[in-house]
């Protein structure tokens, strides 16, 4: 008897650690389309669809974007809290007084965060509140 007690309990716990590592791995990994050509950390990127890849849980993080599994751009990036989870995947652009466009966020759909690049993106983004949508 306390042996099936024992197996139990190692399965539920080896059942518990597998689900989570799956979660994690799902939690460090998206997609975002530009419409438009866009700037990460200097480098242009032509419009299309992306996978988002970082590393990291908290703060700061190194985030990737890819294209047939090549990385073409990272940059630093800080994991914001939202208010909200919002509807879809969506990019937040800035219109640059040169005429072109900065990746300032991603927010992913379902998700209560979002991924602001830069350290002081994501801080002028949380002083203003705009990282609540």
């Amino acid at each position: 008897m306390k042996f099936s007690i024992c197996a139990k309990t190692m399965v539920l716990g080896l059942a518990l650690l597998v689900a989570t590592g799956a979660f994690a791995g799902d939690a460090h990994k998206g997609s975002v389309q530009f419409f438009n050509a866009v700037q990460l950390n200097g480098k242009q990127l032509p419009a299309g669809e992306y996978q988002v890849k970082w590393e990291g849980s908290a703060g700061n993080v190194e985030m990737s974007l890819l294209r047939n599994g090549k990385v073409l751009a990272s940059a630093p990036a800080q994991l914001v809290e939202l208010n909200q989870k919002p509807s879809a995947d969506a990019a937040l652009i800035n219109n640059n007084a040169d005429g072109s466009r900065s990746l300032t966020e991603i927010r992913f759909a379902g998700k209560k965060y979002a991924l602001a690049v830069g350290s002081e993106s994501a801080q002028s983004q949380m002083k203003s509140g705009e990282g609540s949508n």
